[in-house]
């Protein structure tokens, strides 16, 4: 667990940044959407109604 005390605040800004950069992408490129579409359809298949 020393990693997660060891890591300086710069070091969690930049990774959160690029997190939110690499969702920015995706959603630019429609994934969006096609995640979208697939987490309805394991819902509907899950409760039986597709």
């Amino acid at each position: 667990m020393s990693f997660w005390k060891n890591n300086s605040r710069r070091a969690w800004i930049l990774g959160a940044l690029a997190g939110a950069l690499f969702l920015g992408l995706g959603a630019a490129q429609g994934q969006l959407t096609v995640i979208w579409k697939k987490a309805v359809m394991i819902c509907l298949e899950c409760i039986g109604i597709g």
